[in-house]
């Protein structure tokens, strides 16, 4: 519930959003700009329109809310955020040079038709209709309490990002409706996608010649790149680096400690009348849920062992993860999997501990709704009148089928300890409730289980060893070549990681570290880092390259292209073995033989028992190759000499009505893509670095 359980949101969770908007302003009130530098009001500008700190770090912290559950982290969250600002300022800027607009009629469209931001919270999870009248009557409700800073945050939250993305919409249709396709590349592509042809090829491959007898230099690179710029553009600037680890993960002696000290309090465990207490004083590293789980939900090792342990009795230890843990079971009950519950809560405190009504006059007015129902009043009309609890009151104060542990401890014990009918007050931290047990699923049995854990974590000695290991490296190393050859002396392997980009939060083969990655782009090329923590290692780093926007240099393309030179050296080579006027001379010459590849198709440039081979796919539709052997052709794999034995069309698997609604159906698509386009020719200005 929203009081009581954040992820069961209902009808009325606009007024709960708004409560949450209102603590995160808070926070951000003393928060914002302690971690980056504070001076800086703009966090980019895109073609001069700028991009506040303050609204960003707003609309941050509500989408690091929302994608919490999902795993995905607050760096992540700031480059999507960022990309998706910038699009916005980009799009805005088209749609208003368009005069693009969504008038006022049209606004009761957006917020209440098929593409209603409401739409999900005010759906039937029955019926699956849309409640629109309910939605209607919510925001109606947030207008009439006048209140300025919600009726803000619903704009900016639900109705203003609706807008835009019709805006968006109208802008993307605009566009799309202005690509067409003309005839005449209609009927050849049509004509090409059923072309076939059979022909003949003799290959020697690139890998009969050894690559270590072919040299390729700084230089070659350097003019291919030269010669291919348009193909080796660096669109954002980059830096690489070597770095040698050192591990502090824990040693077995470290793991054999822990061990022994957990056993050691095995006996005392077991002994222990409270656990809750006896975790307490010994220090559990996990916490102590003082109810019941099914042994369905019981997600644990050894679970079947801990369980036939039976009451009272321990198991363990045993490695849980990174810990090792004793468990005790506690107790068992015949408990539902799942129920259904009504409730009205009467509060004393809010989400983030204020104080709503002192506990007394709770007290009373919860044993008040108590007794009227008793006498009669609907449950319905009490709920409505005295609940706050937003999450459900637009439900009848029904929360549906939870599972167990999903509610706060005491109102998760009355729903499952009690049968269906069952009916009484309840005080949780948030205050009284007065609950009715609605339906159960049927029971089986449900452990308390107490578990004594402790992490198996370094020593202060390996810590201390990984660590001062680590700074010795770094102080003996100057240089790339002193780096390299310390590296040697300690049997360690300098690992790269190139392509480091200034927003990244992680490093191949060293993981998160945003720590690590601001320094990279303090710091200038040969710089040589003091150790940094990483997880249970320690990590040196030093700069060994960058790549600014332009021409890509030679050390961040030489891997790829050094294979491409290469090959085309050996093509010089396998060419002079190519002699003969027919094909069958040109396979003697080769000490190869003719391999026959019939039904080749134009668009389709995959050869059976050769691969991916364009260029020979393009030749074999060259009618001046029909029974004559080609040229020697450099293809991916090696050299080919191609004779044509026939050219032709399969039958048509499509009409060409079909052909061109799909041809043209493919070309729009890529307009979608048009905020690529947008940012290339844009003047975009990057503060973030300067602040994350």
């Amino acid at each position: 519930m929203s009081i009581i359980q954040n992820i069961r949101e209902k009808g009325a969770w606009i007024i709960f959003t708004i409560i949450v908007i209102a603590l995160i302003a808070f926070v951000l009130q003393d928060g914002i700009g302690k971690q980056g530098n504070t001076t800086i009001t703009d966090l980019g500008k895109v073609n001069g329109v700028s991009i506040n700190k303050t609204d960003f770090e707003e609309k941050l912290e509500m989408q690091v809310q929302n994608y919490a559950s999902q795993g995905i982290k607050r760096e992540q969250i700031i480059g999507f955020l960022w990309n998706q600002e910038v699009d916005r300022v980009l799009y805005a800027t088209e749609e208003k040079k368009l005069g693009i607009t969504v008038g006022t009629k049209e606004i009761s469209d957006v917020l209440f038709g098929t593409e209603s931001p409401f739409k999900q919270e005010f759906t039937d999870p029955n019926t699956g209709e849309f409640k629109v009248n309910d939605a209607k009557q919510a925001i109606a409700q947030v207008k009439k309490s006048k209140n300025q800073d919600q009726i803000n945050q619903i704009e900016k939250m639900y109705i203003e990002p609706s807008i835009e993305n019709r805006l968006r919409n109208k802008y993307q249709a605009l566009v799309v409706k202005g690509v067409q396709v003309p005839s005449w590349m209609v009927q050849k592509q049509y004509a090409e996608s059923n072309s076939i042809a059979n022909i003949n090829i003799v290959g020697i491959p690139y890998a009969s010649i050894s690559d270590s007898t072919i040299k390729v230099t700084d230089d070659e690179v350097a003019a291919y790149i030269k010669e291919n710029a348009a193909a080796y553009q660096v669109e954002e600037a980059s830096k690489s680096i070597s770095y040698v680890g050192f591990s502090a993960a824990p040693t077995s002696a470290d793991s054999t400690a822990v061990l022994n000290s957990i056993t050691a309090l095995k006996a005392e465990f077991q002994a222990a009348p409270d656990a809750a207490v006896f975790l307490n004083k010994a220090g559990s590293d996990l916490p102590f849920y003082n109810s019941y789980i099914s042994s369905k939900s019981l997600q644990v090792p050894n679970k079947e062992a801990i369980i036939a342990a039976g009451v009272g009795n321990v198991y363990g230890p045993y490695v849980d993860g990174k810990n090792y843990t004793i468990a005790k079971v506690l107790g068992v009950k015949q408990w539902p999997d799942s129920a259904s519950v009504r409730h009205i809560l009467v509060a004393t405190a809010g989400q983030n501990g204020q104080i709503v009504r002192d506990d007394s006059t709770a007290k009373k007015l919860i044993d008040s709704i108590k007794s009227a129902i008793a006498g009669g009043v609907s449950f319905d009309e009490m709920v409505q009148k005295y609940s706050d609890d937003a999450g459900s009151k637009a439900n009848g104060g029904k929360y549906e089928m939870f599972a167990q542990a999903q509610m706060v401890g005491p109102f998760n014990d009355f729903s499952f300890d009690n049968s269906v009918g069952a009916k009484g007050v309840v005080k949780t931290d948030f205050g009284y409730h007065y609950i009715e047990v609605l339906k159960q699923t049927p029971r089986s049995p449900a452990y308390k289980i107490a578990y004594l854990s402790k992490a198996i974590l370094p020593s202060s000695e390996t810590i201390g060893v990984a660590s001062a290991a680590a700074a010795a490296f770094a102080s003996a190393s100057k240089d790339v070549k002193s780096f390299n050859e310390q590296a040697v002396k300690l049997n360690k392997q300098a690992f790269p990681a190139t392509g480091i980009k200034s927003m990244d939060y992680e490093i191949p083969g060293i993981g998160e570290s945003r720590t690590l990655v601001r320094w990279i782009y303090e710091k200038d090329i040969n710089a040589i880092s003091e150790p940094i923590e990483v997880g249970d290692s320690y990590f040196v780093a030093i700069i060994t390259g960058e790549d600014k926007v332009g021409l890509a240099s030679v050390a961040s393309v030489k891997p790829q292209i050094e294979g491409i030179l290469r090959d085309q050296k050996k093509a010089i080579q396998i060419k002079q073995n190519f002699k003969g006027n027919t094909i069958e001379e040109i396979a003697a010459s080769a000490k190869t033989i003719v391999q026959p590849a019939d039904s080749i198709n134009f668009n389709y440039s995959m050869i059976p028992g050769i691969g991916n081979e364009p260029k020979l796919v393009g030749a074999a539709f060259n009618k001046s190759l029909l029974n004559k052997p080609s040229a020697p052709i450099a293809g991916n794999a090696g050299v080919f000499v191609i004779s044509v034995k026939s050219q032709g069309a399969k039958a048509a698997s499509q009409d060409l009505v079909g052909f061109e609604a799909e041809l043209l159906n493919r070309t729009r698509s890529v307009v979608y893509r048009t905020n690529i386009g947008l940012k290339k020719v844009a003047k975009i200005v990057d503060n973030r670095m300067k602040i994350y």
